[in-house]
């Protein structure tokens, strides 16, 4: 029997416990492995997640992991399903189900408002059908993510709307498949706007978002959301303290997100490792203080990844050392989501 929706979101957000994102598609995962000269193949992918999902100890830092779906349909070096393989150590596995996105203003073949630059997610048609495989397979949970831009004049009301829309359709098919869902809005650090500008767009983002989330009567109990932080943009030249950082972002979940979800994790998009910890620290920190409504903790894909993948570099004789890394991000990630980080 599989446990209820709002049980695995309990799971997933546990004390001391965050998730990592390895759902990277094949392009992303190939732009990595050149930067280290590692093989583009299937089975050095493989390699790469058991190195991951094989560490000694992450069960202890890590409540899941979000796959992507050739992932999904491997196995470990011993021929075990990693779906299966990670629930063995506790870890439950999930699934990314959106797929490309296209420009919002090509959407149905019509003139739409917008910048070629906005963009929208594809990855409903079919869902259920997808959903119901991937039960099958062993999936607990799903995620799907937008991208919104700021940029002048963007976001636009309309696009940010129809992914709003799209987000929320999906988190009602996914719960209805028996999968508890993530939604994840990522508002970009590309850009030079301000950290006051992306407090703004991450308010606004979350209130659409949450506006259609409850019109398609989603369970907010047995929902999480994946948000990016307030952050200035990187090309800005805005430096910003961590305080600052977790004053404006928890201003943001204020103003915006219901009480009632199961929780938030953050995505680490563009920071490098020490700054999504620290941040991470401090606005944990933060959140108790002011008595926030939400469990807050982590979703991260290069934060923990990068110095792990640069380490192994594809040669097998570097995989010890690259998974002491790796356990030992997750150790500090895990501190961080507890407000107990220490540099």
């Amino acid at each position: 029997m599989r446990a209820a929706l709002h049980d695995i979101a309990k799971k997933l957000l546990a004390p001391g416990k965050g998730i990592l994102a390895a759902d990277e598609s094949d392009s992303t995962c190939a732009k990595r492995f050149d930067k280290y000269g590692i093989e583009k193949t299937p089975e050095m992918r493989r390699r790469w997640r058991e190195l991951l999902f094989g560490t000694e100890g992450i069960e202890r830092g890590l409540s899941g992991v979000i796959l992507f779906d050739e992932t999904i349909r491997q196995s470990a070096s011993d021929g075990t399903p990693f779906a299966k393989f990670l629930k063995r150590r506790g870890i439950l596995p999930g699934i990314k189900v959106d797929q490309k996105t296209e420009p919002f203003n090509k959407v149905q073949n019509k003139p739409l408002p917008g910048s070629p630059e906005e963009e929208v997610t594809n990855g409903l048609d079919g869902l259920p059908a997808r959903l119901q495989e991937y039960v099958k397979l062993g999936a607990e949970f799903t995620k799907w993510r937008a991208i919104i831009r700021i940029g002048n004049g963007l976001p636009t009301k309309e696009c940010l709307r129809e992914n709003a829309t799209r987000l929320a359709a999906f988190a009602k098919k996914s719960q209805a498949a028996g999968l508890t869902p993530i939604i994840e809005p990522e508002v970009l650090l590309d850009g030079a706007h301000t950290l006051a500008r992306s407090e703004e767009v991450l308010t606004e983002t979350l209130h659409v978002v949450f506006e259609e989330v409850q019109h398609a009567d989603v369970n907010l109990s047995e929902l999480i959301l994946k948000s990016s932080m307030a952050l200035p943009g990187k090309d800005s030249g805005e430096i910003a303290t961590p305080a600052k950082i977790a004053e404006t972002t928890l201003r943001a979940f204020s103003a915006s997100v219901p009480k009632k979800i199961s929780g938030i994790v953050f995505l680490s998009g563009g920071q490098t490792p020490k700054e999504a910890t620290v941040r991470l620290n401090e606005i944990v920190k933060t959140g108790k203080e002011q008595n926030a409504p939400w469990r807050i903790t982590f979703s991260y894909s290069r934060a923990l990844q990068d110095p792990v993948l640069k380490e192994w570099s594809g040669r097998s004789e570097r995989m010890r050392s690259a998974q002491e890394i790796f356990k030992r991000r997750v150790e500090e990630t895990s501190a961080a989501s507890e407000g107990k980080y220490s540099r």
